[in-house]
């Protein structure tokens, strides 16, 4: 029994630290997978809390399972543990079963999960936190009641500042397509064997007064002018496909056309750079700065082009940089590639050769001269 406690305990302590871990690594992603559910929910208004619910679920995740492997508060711990399992469960559940979400996000983008697998991992988490709640009496303390509370208190204090980092320098480990080396049009391809979605077409049509959905390959033989069609045709997925390819609808286009550069800037054969800006700041006296402008005159002076790429298009329109395009790119796309805003990209051809966040922009320099020189 005290040997199944201490498993139990562990098991489910060092799983709730990795999941907090894990996320904490991208708390932005995890504030925009929020966003989905409450999209889904129809509840847009909770947006403006999700950062902050991000950050907070990420420090609890981790000291929980901190608390409940060395034992401290077991009775309090494990009660929280149960209500976070409770909900988690139920997200789970909601993603499986209502089809309207494809992932929890539960271990963020680096350990993407199926929604059958995520909701398996939950119920057996579950039953494992009852089991401690049940038996949170036998569970004994590693430290004494000062050791404990420090550890308890170093893990929040951790959890609070790495996410703070990350939220200014971009995650320490980047797992989304646009990560560094990786080639941006060969993310936009579908993966190698890989098939599409298996799809039926349904048509509705009316005959003598009677709604009849008709397949599409599967017309009556009687079918002539006396079948009138009504509404869309309907696509029904009865087996879902893996041709996605990781990176979609990336378009560049200048402020006033309407024609997609993406192909020809990444064709580039030379270096560039990419300034992802996902807003301006409102007073435009703070565009240089924002910018790190010593930055952009230096690459300027290296003749390599740069290009601004942004989604907040009005304000954009009231900017003029002199040798800089601006490009605009589509909100959700920029926020995956871009956690921080600005972000620099140093590109050669359509390979990402350095990602850093605005505050770095001059290890791109620091770069270049490295590289230059050899």
């Amino acid at each position: 029994m005290k040997k199944f406690i201490s498993f139990s305990r562990f098991l489910v302590g060092l799983l709730f630290i990795f999941s907090g871990l894990i996320k904490a690594n991208d708390p932005l992603g995890l504030s925009y997978k929020m966003q989905e559910f409450f999209e889904a929910w129809h509840t847009p208004w909770l947006n403006q809390f999700s950062l902050a619910s991000s950050i907070g679920m990420n420090i609890i995740e981790v000291v929980a399972g901190v608390a409940i492997i060395i034992g401290w508060k077991s009775k309090l711990f494990s009660r929280l543990l149960f209500v976070l399992i409770t909900f988690f469960t139920f997200l789970t559940s909601y993603v499986l079963f209502s089809g309207k979400i494809t992932a929890c996000g539960c271990f963020g983008d680096c350990l993407p999960l199926t929604p059958i697998q995520t909701f398996s991992k939950d119920l057996i988490l579950f039953v494992l936190i009852v089991f401690l709640l049940l038996s949170y009496k036998e569970i004994k303390p590693l430290f004494n009641n000062k050791i404990s509370i420090l550890i308890v208190f170093i893990s929040l204090v951790f959890t609070s500042l790495f996410q703070w980092f990350v939220l200014k320098n971009l995650p320490v480990l980047d797992c989304l397509p646009y990560k560094q080396n990786n080639n941006i049009l060969q993310q936009m391809q579908s993966p190698p064997n890989s098939k599409p979605d298996s799809v039926i077409m349904y048509f509705n049509y009316i005959k003598d007064g009677k709604k009849i959905k008709i397949d599409a390959s599967n017309f009556p033989d009687d079918f002539d002018s006396t079948y009138v069609q009504v509404g869309d045709e309907e696509k029904v997925i009865i087996r879902k496909g893996n041709n996605t390819p990781k990176i979609a609808d990336f378009t560049l286009y200048k402020l006033y056309e309407n024609k997609n550069l993406a192909d020809s800037i990444l064709g580039l054969n030379e270096n560039y750079v990419l300034v992802f800006v996902k807003k301006f700041p409102e007073v435009p006296v703070d565009i240089s700065n924002f910018l790190n402008w010593k930055v952009i005159e230096n690459l300027q002076q290296q003749s390599i082009p740069i290009f601004i790429v942004t989604s907040d298009v009005a304000t954009a329109r009231k900017i003029y940089l002199k040798n800089i395009d601006i490009l605009k790119l589509d909100a959700t796309v920029l926020k995956t590639a871009a956690r921080v805003n600005p972000t620099y990209f140093l590109m050669n051809g359509a390979t990402i050769l350095q990602k850093v966040s605005g505050n770095n922009a001059d290890l791109i320099i620091k770069y270049l001269l490295k590289n230059n020189k050899s």
